[in-house]
């Protein structure tokens, strides 16, 4: 089965999913639905996350099985905290800069649930 790809390959904007099916009876549902941030990763990243829960989160066996130095391997789990915590605190401050627009009177309520919906939020 190929890979979830998270970015358009004509201008890397975030994919949206947009149907999930049941290899089982065939049932759809169309919608848009939340891309878990860890799937969002590039695929070399994600592998290293599970590598990494595999070996009970251990950064020394991380660095022996790589054949890397643990400074190495700190520095890339290091990488991978600081991408979560962009996708995590941009989607908070945009969801915050809008709910504040609404309560200033800058946006309705009804253009304040669409931009917020736009943005899976």
């Amino acid at each position: 089965m190929a890979r979830l790809v998270s970015n358009c390959p004509a201008c890397s904007s975030e994919l949206k999913v947009t149907r999930l099916s049941c290899a089982s009876c065939q049932m759809q549902l169309d919608g848009q639905f939340e891309v878990p941030p860890l799937l969002q990763l590039p695929p070399d990243e994600l592998e290293f996350v599970v590598e990494f829960v595999k070996h009970s989160g251990s950064l020394k066996e991380m660095a022996a099985l790589r054949g890397l130095s643990y400074p190495t391997i700190r520095n890339q789990l290091d990488a991978i905290i600081a991408r979560l915590k962009v996708r995590h605190d941009g989607g908070d401050r945009k969801r915050h800069e809008i709910l504040d627009a609404i309560a200033k009177g800058q946006l309705s309520a009804k253009q304040g649930a669409k931009r917020l919906k736009e943005l899976g939020l």
